[in-house]
């Protein structure tokens, strides 16, 4: 009995060490694509850094399709988290990972010790059915993945191109246009002008067209009525052509009864672009209508093409049931009948790198013969969001964050690890309907969103964030890269402003700016002049911060942000950072080494906001009168009991400014609404959603009127209700 006591001790205890033992391994993570070019080579990336000489002694190395050692040039980035692998002709290879190579780390484990990919001259098309469900299959296995999936940081952050903006400019210079990042590439946006008519989409499900022509009297020219299963969204103008871009929910096909493995569920959500002839606004009349599955990820237009970006992700965890899925993207266009058409396996590429279960449908229109034109949609596999474009090239971007376990055993449940994510980057060149893949690259953190780029003299600028600036172990800092032609990374800045992340950044010629903040919004200004050795001349130190910069001119910066105050914590440690109202801030950087805030406008409150702060469209700039709008909701701090307590809502409207470097900010047009009598917040359909002008008018759209004042002394001329 003595020795069934001491035998059961023993089990029980080699049990609680097995079970501690479990958790106290780690497990690390190895991701890369199963597909590469042999130009760009192919990116490992590792959730834990290797070894200094890992590769040194082959605790990594290369084998071919036979088995037998290929020769390749290994190389680790500076953590030592990323392998890049060059060198190797087209062909199938496997990358084989020893233990050895993470000798810092006793107590873990690799979840894959070999990594297969193939290696392609070119961007090749899915040959098959088979390649594709496989590709899927794979992504299928990180279903777990995508179940723990972060809910990303909505960052209202910016970065202006160094082309001068496309802001505001015409032709005729009598009417504003949208505000753009690149000057020569149009932006799809919810109100357009052209300079007689007003054509407005505000989410009623139509798309009004005013006749502005009689400021006197504005008066409603033509109004197009969408169906119910059609959402117009935002607008391009295109000689006597209004393009109306909008999601529809459509059925598939059906094939007598519901059959889930050729209609993957009831409907699919398409993006389509309609275009009508508005030589006379007053009849509209329907040109054609073209669309491609998923959700709009981005629209431009250059010249006489038209560009628009969808994600889209087939239903693929069907495949657990199903043994035929279709997982093709439909496309639609008016002159090849009414029904959607799955994508052909020749238009399908898997882009290098790509592990996503998400389509990048790129559709490319050419509007100089709108009814006949030639329309060109290609699908990439790998998912895309943010999107850049110059003239000649379009840039998609997507985080590819690390893998980690939920738990400390190897079987614990696989999630997304904030703020440790790698950012991959896809250049496609623009030749009139033609798109074509040239090039891709993996950069360190994250990419904020379309104006962290710019393209200038052949040349890629860059700024990402790395790691998290909550977390001691991974504390976040800040890059700046510039990459050549074929996305080789020529020259970096690294490090900046550890502990904060970044708010806005703009590219101007030979200089770059950009913001961070934490506590104090730094103001970097960093030459770009030379592309292999970039270097910050100078930084501003201020409280608050800008998450949308604007030019001025080649010496001064406009930021729109807000207003921040450092409060004791009670509880000692870091101070607490409070926001307060919306500032804009006037930047001298003439001398790039002390960059100064010349001049600063406090609006509002605590919780005072504006469209402009998250939508760079929502700017308004007259810049013969340098002037520039935006519509903004103001609240005030209300005392209680001798102490600011409470927020109440004070007024709605538009604030115009004049900006100049020598007379610093000076409101010119005051057209804010005070709050009735009771009102506790402002009317959604009374908020203006877009400012423009026209001739010697200006113009304020909302959901629910038109109204217009005079540009000399805003004073108000009339107005019209919208329907």
């Amino acid at each position: 009995m003595k020795k069934r006591g001491i035998w059961l001790l023993g089990a029980l205890f080699v049990t609680v060490v097995s079970v501690l033992f479990a958790f106290m391994i780690e497990k690390i993570t190895v991701t890369a694509s199963e597909i590469a070019l042999t130009k760009q080579g192919l990116y490992v990336n590792f959730s834990e850094a290797l070894n200094v000489n890992a590769i040194q002694s082959e605790d990594l190395y290369i084998t071919s399709s036979n088995g037998k050692k290929s020769t390749a040039e290994l190389t680790l980035d500076k953590g030592r988290q990323i392998v890049h692998i060059q060198g190797l002709e087209p062909g199938k290879y496997t990358l084989h990972i020893k233990r050895s190579a993470f000798k810092g780390k006793p107590f873990s484990s690799l979840s894959s010790n070999e990594i297969k990919f193939t290696m392609h001259e070119t961007l090749e098309s899915v040959t098959s059915a088979k390649e594709l469900t496989d590709y899927f299959k794979r992504a299928l296995t990180m279903r777990n993945i995508q179940s723990y999936g972060v809910e990303m940081e909505t960052r209202e952050d910016s970065a202006l191109s160094d082309s001068d903006s496309g802001a505001n400019k015409s032709s005729a210079d009598n009417h504003s246009t949208t505000n753009t990042q690149v000057e020569g590439v149009d932006e799809a946006d919810m109100v357009k002008t052209d300079g007689e008519y007003i054509y407005a989409t505000l989410g009623n499900g139509k798309v009004s067209i005013t006749d502005i022509r009689n400021p006197d009297q504005l008066k409603t020219a033509s109004e197009i009525t969408m169906e119910e299963d059609f959402y117009p969204s935002e607008l391009f103008l295109h000689e006597d052509m209004l393009l109306i871009l909008g999601g529809r929910f459509e059925s598939y096909p059906m094939t007598g009864k519901m059959d889930p493995t050729v209609d993957r569920m009831p409907g699919k959500s398409m993006t389509t672009i309609r275009l009508y002839d508005v030589s006379m606004p007053e009849k509209p009349s329907l040109i054609r209508e073209i669309g491609a599955e998923g959700y709009l990820n981005g629209a431009r237009k250059v010249g006489d093409i038209l560009y628009f970006v969808t994600n889209v992700q087939p239903n693929f965890w069907m495949m657990e049931t199903l043994d035929d899925v279709q997982l093709l993207p439909y496309i639609s266009d008016s002159n090849e009948g009414e029904e959607s058409q799955i994508m052909d396996y020749k238009n399908i590429s898997i882009l290098p790198g790509a592990s996503e279960p998400t389509y990048s449908v790129i559709t490319a229109i050419d509007l100089s013969s709108p009814a006949e034109g030639k329309v060109v949609t290609k699908g990439y596999l790998g998912a895309s969001e943010q999107l850049y474009m110059s003239t000649n090239n379009l840039y998609l971007t997507a985080t590819n964050y690390e893998q980690v376990t939920s738990g400390k055993n190897s079987n614990s449940s696989m999630m997304w690890n904030p703020g440790t994510g790698n950012s991959d980057l896809f250049k496609f060149s623009l030749n009139g309907t033609t798109v074509t893949f040239q090039s891709s690259a993996t950069l360190k953190g994250s990419i904020l969103n379309q104006f962290s780029m710019d393209e200038h003299d052949g040349y890629f600028r860059v700024v990402t964030t790395e790691g998290n600036m909550w977390d001691e172990n991974n504390t976040s800092k800040n890059h700046l890269f510039i990459l050549d032609e074929s996305l080789k990374v020529s020259g970096s800045v690294e490090g900046l402003a550890k502990g904060e992340r970044i708010y806005s950044a703009r590219f101007m010629g030979d200089k770059a700016y950009m913001v961070t903040f934490r506590e104090t919004d730094p103001l970097f200004v960093i030459d770009v002049a030379n592309p292999t050795a970039p270097k910050v001349l100078g930084e501003l130190k201020i409280p608050g911060f800008s998450n949308y910069l604007h030019p001025l001119d080649e010496n001064h910066l406009i930021g729109f942000g807000y207003e921040t105050v450092a409060e004791k914590n009670p509880q000692g440690g870091e101070p607490i950072i409070t926001t307060k109202g919306m500032k804009i801030s006037l930047f001298d950087v003439t001398d790039f080494a002390n960059p100064k805030e010349k001049d600063t406008e406090i609006i509002g409150e605590s919780q005072t906001y504006s469209p402009i702060q998250y939508d760079h469209k929502a700017l308004f700039q007259h810049k013969k009168r340098s002037l520039f709008g935006f519509p903004v909701i103001i609240y005030k701090e209300k005392k209680v009991d001798g102490e600011f307590r409470d927020i109440e809502f004070q007024s709605m409207g538009a604030l115009i400014y004049e900006i100049t470097s020598e007379k610093g900010i000076v409101l010119k047009g005051n057209l804010l609404e005070e709050k009735s009598p009771g009102e506790q917040y402002g009317e959604y359909e009374k908020e203006i959603q877009r400012i423009i002008s026209s001739k010697d008018a200006l113009y304020t759209i909302s959901l629910r009127e038109i109204k217009n004042y005079s540009l000399d002394t805003f004073a108000p001329i009339s107005g019209l209700q919208i329907q």
